[in-house]
This record gives C-alpha cells, sequence and structure tokens, in this order.
C-alpha cells in the first residue's frame, strides 16, 4: 500500500476519526509486549528499525553497517521478513537462484553483501541466522518483541520525519514516539532535519545518541547528469528517489510512484519504456525496484544505486565498539 497523504500533515478531521483504532493498535502493540518472552539469538543482535511505516531508510542503514563490520573482520548474517517474497522460512536467500517474487527484494539486497536469512517467524529466524555468525543485523523488527536484541537503531526521514504525528493508522507512527525512545540504543536522522524531529518534544529529555547520515548516489549518477529522464519508484517514499534525481542534475520529465514493492507486471514497464522513448528520455529507476525486474524487463533501464555517507564515523565507531571483537 501507499501511504495517504493525510499522514503527512496534520488533517484533523480524518485523524480524529480514525484515533478510536490507533488508541486499539498501540494497545495492541503494548499488550504484545507485555505477553512476550523473546529469545536470545547466542550472538549479539543489531535490530535496525523505525517510527513510522514507509521508507525511512533502514534497509540502506543495514547495508552501510554491514558493510562496516565486515570491513573489520566481523562475521555478519542478516535477518529480514522477506517483505513482497512468498517464502516463510526460516530460510537462507541464494541471490544466484532465488527471485523477489520468492524472498523479497530487500533480502536480495542483503544477499548481495552478506548471507541472509528471511523469517516470519522472528525467533526462528535469529536461531537459524546464528549459525556461523558474529552477530546478526535485523532488517526491521524494532516493534517485534520476540528476539532480545543487543543493540537498537531506530531510523528517521529528517524531511519526513514522524509525519502527523500519530499512529497507525491515524498517522504512520507504528507506536508512540516516546514509547520507541525508550527501548532505543541510538537515533539515526537521513538527511537534512527538514522536519525538525530533533525539535520534537519527546526528544527533549532523551540522551540517546544521535548519528547523522546522508543519501550518496553511486557512480552512475555521472551517466544522468543533464539527462533527461522518466522516472519510477516503488519504495517506501519514491519522492526520496525523484529528488535525488533532481540533485544529480537529472531532467525529470515524468515520475511514476508505485507502492512499496510493487510486482511490475510486463505492460507496465512496456508502457514506461515508451514513454520514455517517446519523449527522448531516459528510463532510470532505483536497485531495490531493479531486484523485482527480468532481465529482460531491466534491458534499456537505468539503475540509480544509492549508499549511506556518515557525518561522522568515529560515533558510528564509537557505537558499534561493543561488537567489533578483541
Amino acid at each position: 500500500m501507499r501511504a495517504p497523504d493525510f499522514w503527512k500533515k496534520d488533517d484533523r478531521t480524518l485523524s480524529r476519526m480514525l484515533m478510536p483504532l490507533a488508541w486499539c493498535y498501540g494497545l495492541g502493540g503494548r499488550l504484545r509486549r507485555f505477553l512476550a518472552h523473546p529469545v536470545k539469538a547466542g550472538v549479539p543482535v543489531l535490530c535496525v528499525g523505525n517510527f513510522v511505516a514507509g521508507g525511512a531508510g533502514k534497509t540502506p542503514v543495514a547495508l552501510s553497517l554491514g558493510k562496516y563490520l565486515i570491513g573489520r573482520g566481523r562475521k555478519v548474517h542478516y535477518l529480514s521478513r522477506g517483505y513482497g517474497g512468498r517464502v516463510a522460512g526460516p530460510f537462507k536467500v541464494d541471490p544466484d537462484v532465488h527471485n523477489a517474487a520468492e524472498v523479497g527484494d530487500e533480502s536480495l539486497l542483503l544477499a548481495a553483501v552478506a548471507p541472509t536469512w528471511i523469517s516470519r517467524d522472528r525467533a526462528a529466524g535469529v536461531h537459524a541466522a546464528a549459525g556461523g555468525a558474529d552477530l546478526i543485523i535485523m532488517d526491521d523488527g524494532f516493534q517485534n518483541p520476540t528476539v532480545e536484541k543487543d543493540l537498537s537503531l531506530l531510523v528517521v526521514d529528517g524531511r519526513y520525519g514522524f509525519g502527523n504525528g500519530r499512529v497507525i493508522p491515524a498517522g504512520p507512527l507504528r507506536e508512540t514516539i516516546a514509547l520507541a525512545i525508550e527501548r532505543a540504543d541510538a537515533l539515526i536522522v537521513i538527511g537534512p532535519d527538514k522536519a525538525h524531529v530533533m525539535s520534537h518534544p519527546a526528544l527533549w529529555k532523551t540522551r540517546l545518541p544521535v548519528l547523522k547520515a546522508s543519501v550518496k548516489p553511486g557512480p552512475e549518477a555521472k551517466e544522468l547528469t543533464a539527462a533527461t529522464v522518466v522516472a519510477f519508484a516503488g519504495i517506501g517514499n519514491p519522492e526520496k528517489f525523484f529528488k535525488t534525481l533532481q540533485d544529480v542534475g537529472c531532467k525529470v520529465k515524468a515520475t511514476h510512484a508505485y507502492a512499496d514493492h510493487h510486482p511490475y507486471t510486463e505492460k507496465e514497464i512496456e508502457r514506461l519504456k515508451e514513454e520514455a522513448e517517446t519523449g527522448g528520455a531516459k528510463l532510470v529507476t532505483t536497485e531495490k525496484d531493479a531486484m523485482r525486474l527480468s532481465d529482460e524487463a531491466l534491458a534499456g533501464i537505468l539503475v540509480l544505486p544509492i549508499s549511506l555517507e556518515w557525518a561522522d564515523e568515529k560515533s558510528l565507531d564509537d557505537l558499534l565498539q561493543p561488537f567489533l571483537g578483541g
């Protein structure tokens, strides 16, 4: 699904109508945490989560942390729920064999960096992923109480922030900001803080470490500078991708936003290619979207990968120091 527009701003009428459901949703989360008996994996578990439903940037953070830790000699395994895939798991992803319809697009991105397991049952997943690993990085799962986490990181998009500040379905929050902060070990703000995240009252009293990072386009961006493009994306926040294209100097002729994990049909891709060709433009998409396309469908489509650039790597090193080993 795509996030409704009223989640982005304070539309009092719609939000107030949905507040009784939001209270029930929040109560259900609290009750689930109260009744849970979290399992311990046997190796440290680093959880990358967020406050809101949608694309805050969890997977780019998980990828960046994995590369960072691997570069320091750690044996990292990833655990994902496998959103968009049909396999329930626990199941080890083989990027040479499996596709996004089976294991989800994010799992394929993670598997390109380190061994990756998917499991809708997170408790069973950490036990499966622990074999041969020094530590596990969970992509999402902050609100899942069935696993004991050794480090919980909350990612927030500096441009979007907390939306209208209300809990699902009245707003985008998975739980109240105050409750989430109680269980977090650090906050990661991606991009400029245009939503004034750090000015939110719930953060005034916290002493959580705050790390800042920015999205850095891959070298493929050089091919797109000054190019006329038609862009499409089925991610949590497609507008972030479209803004990145503008930032690298693209002339964005048209944009097409789809729901996160959208399974593209042949006809949809054909129409997009025809539109780009007719307009004398290049067709471009995200690396995550490319995971959901066949080699044939990808022909003629430019893919722009992104990575994270940390504002202060020493702060990152200090945060991860307990997991770097002897």
